[in-house]
This record gives C-alpha cells, structure tokens and sequence, in this order.
C-alpha cells in the first residue's frame, strides 16, 4: 500500500510537471485544440485502445486454455485490465507478472501454471515489441524519416538492444538450466556475502523454483508451434492498433499523414519508453512522443495530440483498470 501511495504520488508529479511544460506557451490555442478534436476520429482511437486491450485478452485466454479448457475469455478481459492498472502504476511494469500469478491461484490455477502462463504471456509481447521495432528500424533506414545525429534515435537504438538482450535472456534462462543456476546460485553467494541477501538457502530455493517454471513455460509454448505463432501474431496486430492511436487524433485535427509512418514513430516512442523507470514511463514517453512527431507536426497542435494521446493510451486504461480491480469477480 505505501508503494503504491508513492509510485502515485509520483505520476502525478510528473504527469503535473509535464502538462505544465506541454501547455505553457499558447495556452489558450492547446486548450482550443484539445476540444477540437473530430468525434469520429476520437472514438476511433478509442476502438484502437480497445482492441488492444482485447488483443492482450486473447493472448491471456488462448495461454490459459493450454492448462484450463474452461477458462473464459472474460476472465481474461478482467484480468487484462486489472494488469493494466498494475502495470501502470509500478516502474518498468514489473507488478503485472505477480499479479496475474496471484489472480490465476485465485481462479482455481496453480502457482506453477499461473506462471507459466505468465511467462508465455511476457515472452510472446517482447517478440512482438521487437518485430515491430525491427520493423520501424529498417524502415527509418530506408525513408530517412528521423535526422541521424538525433540523440533520441540513439536512444531507440539502445531501447532496442536491451529489449533483444531480454529476449535472448529469456530463451537462455529457459533452455540452458544448468547454466542459469550456476549463475543464479553465484549471484545469490555474492549478495549474501555482501550481506545484501540474508536467508540465502531459502533464495536460492526460490531460483531453482522460478527457473523450473519458467523452463517449464517456454517448453509448452515451444511445443505447439500454431500456438506460438497464434499468439504473437495477436500481439503484434494488438500493439499495431495500439501504435495507429496517434494515427487517429492526428486525423482529428485534419492533418494528413501516413499511418505506416505513424506506427513506425509510435514504434520508436515504445522503445524508448521501455527503460523510462518511472510508472508508466511519464516523462519520458511524452518527451519521445513530442520529439519524434514534432519531425513532421508543429506547434500547438503536437502538444494537444500529445496530451489526448496520453490520456487514451494510459490514464484510458489506468483508471478502467482501477474500477476493475476493484470489481469483485463472479
């Protein structure tokens, strides 16, 4: 509970801080545009954010039936949205994992395959993360869309490498074992030693726990090939209706731009976002999302696109998450 008072504490500083700097200069003007936006193109950003939400359902349900043929996409839906709440409010998105872990004990699911679906769940999002990125890459490449002394596409580069150094960790934490827990095990000597670790065996135990599940994981999502396949195709099209959101609100305020270049500009966003350590990745999203789009937006209208981008992509989900957290499940 008091991580979670500061983790909010701290998005709403930020979330202050940077409407401050985004609506400073041509206040009047940002505020016009912010009610300007065209109906249809804002519900159709909505619908984005929507089929997002259910694409990541889809993939939670297609997991779980692996392990529970009666599981409901309903109780995936919550349990996506739950997770959106989590996610929002804890740095680097490290509180969704536990919590799904959590809920599927609670909806008759044991630990072991509760984690399992998790870690499938993590692992097919990262594959599609970094096909899209991959794809926005070369495309960039090709199309020049971003200057090539920018220090932001430096950072999309370096954004780009620790999430393809997370997917190679993942595979090796899943098929090498033996190797991870002479590592694991080192790892936890040296900490303990340094005293930062205090009941060691009972570390070490949790390790050998969490590398069975997660071999475990990987070893049912590898067995089903269709099934690979299925659910990080549904991932990828998810965040491609996820990276069309500024898409729409740009149309909004009738200004005509390519969706293909948008996602690729959303795709770079992301990557950056990935390492803001802050919940939610306030700041720093909003700073690569004006950066990136100011190359080919200006003036007043960037900053309202911003702002509303923001405020479907994020506090959209942050507080339906909230009232479903708070919506006991039948």
């Amino acid at each position: 509970m008091k991580n979670k008072k500061i983790n909010g504490l701290i998005i709403f500083i930020v979330t202050v801080i940077v409407l401050f700097l985004a609506l400073k200069d041509d206040f009047l003007e940002k505020i016009n545009y912010l009610f300007s936006f065209n109906m249809f193109w804002l519900v159709l950003g909505v619908l984005c954010v929507c089929l997002y939400w259910l694409g990541k359902s889809l993939v939670i349900y297609f997991c779980a039936q692996k392990f529970d043929k009666k599981y409901s996409l309903k109780k995936a839906f919550k349990l996506m949205l739950d997770t959106q709440f989590i996610n929002a409010v804890t740095p680097f998105s490290v509180g969704g994992q536990p919590y799904q872990i959590y809920r599927f004990k609670k909806q008759g699911i044991s630990i072991e395959k509760g984690t399992n679906i998790a870690i499938q769940d993590f692992i097919v999002y990262q594959i599609s993360l970094i096909l899209l990125g991959t794809i926005a890459i070369i495309s960039n490449y090709f199309l020049g869309i971003f200057p090539p002394s920018s220090l932001l596409r430096k950072l999309v580069v370096l954004g780009y490498i620790i999430n393809v150094a997370v997917i190679i960790t993942l595979f090796i934490v899943a098929f090498n074992t033996k190797i991870n827990k002479k590592l694991l095990n080192w790892a936890i000597k040296i900490l303990s030693r340094l005293k930062l670790i205090k009941d060691k065996e009972g570390k070490l135990e949790q390790i050998d726990t969490y590398i069975y599940n997660f071999h475990q994981g990987a070893t049912v999502l590898m067995k089903s090939k269709w099934h690979f396949f299925k659910i990080i195709l549904i991932n990828f099209v998810a965040l491609v209706f996820l990276y069309l959101v500024p898409f729409t609100l740009i149309m909004g305020l009738s200004i005509d731009v390519n969706p293909f270049i948008v996602v690729v500009t959303s795709a770079y966003v992301m990557l950056i976002g990935s390492f803001v350590p802050i919940p939610g990745g306030t700041g720093g999203l909003e700073f690569g999302f004006v950066e990136f789009f100011g190359t080919y937006i200006i003036g007043a209208k960037l900053s309202s696109i911003m702002i509303m981008w923001r405020l479907l992509t994020y506090y959209f989900g942050l507080i339906v998450g909230a009232i479903s957290i708070n919506y006991k499940e039948e």
